[in-house]
């Protein structure tokens, strides 16, 4: 695989490699991990505000279904 990077980048990345003491390959994987790691943890974020804004939209029209949302879980699903 092959990376074309713009000048200025490529100054900044070979500067922070010898400051460093580590090689360009090494800076590319670290920045891509933490891309992928950055992404997920939104992917999360996003699931979590998406199931935190369906709290309390919906009614079963148990009372009790707080409590006892095991059992009614368990006789939907038999087990």
């Amino acid at each position: 695989m092959q990376v074309q990077l713009s000048e200025d980048q490529l100054h900044d990345l070979r500067r922070l490699a010898a400051t460093d003491g580590r090689s360009l390959a090494d800076l590319v994987r670290e920045a891509v991990d933490l891309l992928l790691r950055g992404r997920r943890l939104g992917e999360r974020r996003l699931l979590k505000a998406r199931s935190l804004g369906a709290l309390g939209r919906f009614s079963s029209g148990a009372p009790d279904a707080a409590r006892e949302h095991d059992r009614y879980l368990e006789d939907v699903l038999g087990e």
